[in-house]
């Protein structure tokens, strides 16, 4: 009876909604090019790496003069991973739905933040990268569609071999039909109207497969969007902006990134 008692908490525990939702500002004294980027961690889809991928990353486009916005969006939580279970609104499209409120959030409080609000695009890393470009796909052609998405050593594809499956559970849950993987994998639906991206992975990734950025880059080529891609030989994975967790080559995505987005924006770094 025991054990009993203790199972059905345990997966009650898991079942819960995870009330992910918050949205964490970072606003620099200044912000010459009126940028804001809305952070999107990773964690493959089960958890967010709130402290690397979103605090630091954070931090560091602020003292940048770019205003930051770390996204805490809804995810399966470590009960669903331990116990295979799939709570109910957790799974896609809960994170999307958390970044299109994010958007609409900052952009209606932009002249608050002094921010121009053509000039609020998202970054997302490994799973978060794969949030903040499906939705670049989603919302292109829309009011929503952000500026610009940086989404970095992303999960790209849930169809093709190198998917990351622990990342496609946590978004699809365990039971997941073929139409779903298709209308998730990134590669399969760049759109014409797609904004521009800046794209950025290691060689040597032993979480997410190098390949699922070189769909990506290969899509956004087909379809001639305008594009940066960072690709390096060393780096590894969830390093986020610190150098100490990367390579000296890896960690140059911070210096690439600020003149790109300089650039895109006709501004001077």
């Amino acid at each position: 009876m025991t054990k009993r008692i203790f199972l059905a908490l345990m997966l009650a525990f898991a079942a819960a909604r995870v009330s992910a939702y918050k949205l964490t500002p970072y606003i620099p004294e200044e912000n010459p090019t009126g940028a804001g980027v809305i952070v999107c961690p990773g964690g493959s889809y089960f958890w967010l790496d709130k402290a690397t991928e979103g605090r630091g990353v954070a931090e560091w486009l602020c003292a940048n003069g770019i205003a930051a916005f770390v996204l805490e969006y809804s995810h399966g939580g470590w009960g669903a991973f331990a116990f295979h279970v799939r709570g109910a609104g957790r799974s896609f499209p809960a994170g999307f739905n958390d970044l299109r409120r994010a958007f609409a959030e900052v952009r209606a409080s932009a002249s608050d933040y002094n921010l121009k609000a053509e000039n609020i695009g998202c970054m997302g890393f490994s799973a978060g990268g794969h949030l903040v470009m499906h939705a670049a796909e989603q919302l292109a052609g829309t009011d929503e569609q952000p500026a610009f998405v940086a989404p970095m050593y992303p999960v790209v594809s849930m169809t093709h071999p190198c998917t990351h499956k622990r990342s496609r559970r946590g978004l699809l849950g365990e039971f997941q039909s073929k139409a779903m993987r298709d209308s998730l994998s990134l590669e399969h639906h760049v759109p014409a109207g797609c904004p521009p991206v800046f794209l950025m992975n290691c060689d040597d990734d032993p979480v997410v497969h190098y390949h699922n950025a070189e769909l990506l880059d290969s899509a956004l080529t087909v379809h001639n969007i305008p594009h940066q891609y960072e690709h390096y030989r060393t780096g590894g994975h969830g390093f986020g902006a610190t150098a100490a967790k990367t390579t000296d080559e890896a960690i140059q995505w911070k210096e690439r990134f600020l003149a790109w987005l300089h650039g895109l924006l006709g501004t001077k770094d």
